[in-house]
């Protein structure tokens, strides 16, 4: 039923459990959102061309291509935040370390409400990373700044394309500059819900963002790794 009020957000669900994605539609509708949903693999980019989400809810396993490709593709696309769905769980580090580039995750069996509730918080966060206040403009004198208000980050003026992740993980490092941070630590500043992830999470974070940073013109050199502690960043 329509409340005739705007929609929260356009959600691709891709999911070849009918059954769990029609659970998930219920819950996404009620919440606000509007969705579609594709089974197949191989459907998922033509879905996501055709639809243009504002976030992609993503079951790791699937006919005909699996979730680690078709995430792979949409970072190639852009920045759509993708929130990935595994029985698997020794797969959530790879997922979270951005080799593959998933925003977050979730595991079965889980609560429909828990992934609404994932889904709001992707979806403000992203939002609030995009958000572009015309009245203030980045300072290209600035070598690195990071403004935690609208969650932007430039390298001499030069604007960093940053997931939430990372720029939370910048925010730490940058905030607290010469200061050593061991890994848990920076596990505790960037996830605040508990969840169960590895030291290896924080090491692909860090290996993604310093080469974000070269390319934009910094130094790979300005994130220093400290033997048997941790990280610290140096300007």
């Amino acid at each position: 039923m329509s409340t005739g009020l705007p929609a929260q957000g356009h959600v691709l669900v891709v999911e070849d459990e009918p059954r769990l994605a029609a659970v998930l539609g219920d819950y996404l509708a009620a919440a606000g959102y509007t969705h579609h949903w594709v089974a197949d693999g191989n459907a998922a980019l033509p879905a996501f061309h055709a639809q243009r989400p504002d976030l992609v809810l993503l079951d790791l396993m699937l006919p005909g291509r699996d979730g680690v490709e078709i995430c792979r593709d949409l970072r190639r696309l852009g920045a759509v935040p993708v929130i990935m769905v595994t029985a698997r769980v020794e797969e959530v580090d790879r997922l979270l370390g951005l080799e593959i580039g998933a925003d977050d995750y979730v595991c079965k069996p889980f609560s429909p409400r828990e992934v609404v509730a994932r889904v709001g918080a992707v979806l403000r966060r992203h939002r609030a990373a995009n958000a572009r206040p015309s009245a203030a403009p980045l300072p290209a004198q600035a070598a690195l700044l990071v403004v935690d208000a609208t969650g932007r980050a430039s390298v001499r003026g030069r604007e960093l394309d940053l997931t939430p992740v990372e720029f939370r993980l910048l925010a730490v490092l940058h905030g607290a500059l010469g200061r050593a941070f061991s890994r848990d630590q920076l596990l505790g500043r960037i996830y605040d819900d508990r969840r169960v992830v590895t030291d290896r999470t924080i090491d692909s974070h860090i290996k993604n963002l310093r080469r974000k940073l070269a390319e934009a013109g910094g130094s790979e050199d300005w994130i220093k790794s400290i033997y048997s502690v941790g990280y610290r960043m140096e300007l």
